[in-house]
């Protein structure tokens, strides 16, 4: 009799970190430049963590997500094998208590538009408390300008967010900016990326 082994579930693969993880590389390595641990929101299927992780390996990743998504991150991080990438820690932004003492270095990526406004501003409540002086914080994702969209692309995207979600939405870089100013935050760069995203870099 042969007993067959159940077959583990595909790890999950989100098309989008593949497409723009290598732009996003391209700025953080010029960012992320000391050896510091670095503390990702929404860490989602895990794999900006691994390939962020092997790619640059003076730093230690720290994955953080709701506990659901854990399994998909630590399939990821369990094919790696990487000695400085973490395992994830369970973390919702509004949650008082954050899971560290503080942050030296801080990176997102398309979240701000899955969250409420109230828990972007939570977040950036939060960020002001555990930062450190100097700390470089990396927020990646679509934002609008002047309050208005970028693209047909991004007005079609908010859109489908807002149908499936009234809370979510393309952010306005403008209101971003004004919650970063009241957390301490100054920018440093706002860098365009593909698929008319962007990448904001600050500083506290």
């Amino acid at each position: 009799m042969i007993v067959e082994t159940p077959k583990m579930p595909d790890k999950p693969c989100s098309q989008a970190c593949e497409n723009n993880k290598d732009p996003i590389l391209a700025v953080i390595k010029d960012v992320f430049t000391e050896p510091v641990t670095v503390w990702e929101i929404g860490s989602g299927t895990g794999q900006h963590a691994c390939y962020f992780a092997r790619e640059l390996p003076h730093l230690t990743w720290q994955p953080t997500d709701l506990a659901e998504n854990h399994p998909g991150i630590n399939g990821w991080r369990d094919d790696a094998q990487l000695p400085n990438l973490k395992r994830p820690l369970a973390l919702d932004v509004t949650d008082h208590n954050w899971p560290c003492e503080k942050i030296e270095a801080f990176f997102t990526a398309n979240t701000f538009h899955i969250m409420s406004w109230k828990n972007v501003t939570i977040l950036f409540e939060r960020l002001q408390h555990y930062l450190t002086p100097w700390a470089n914080v990396c927020i990646y994702g679509p934002f609008n300008y002047n309050g208005s969209y970028t693209s047909d692309s991004n007005a079609n995207f908010d859109q489908w967010l807002k149908n499936r979600d009234p809370l979510s939405g393309i952010r306005d870089f403008e209101a971003v900016m004004t919650l970063a100013e009241q957390a301490g935050l100054s920018l440093l760069k706002d860098n365009p990326m593909p698929a008319n995203n962007r990448l904001l870099v600050f500083q506290k």
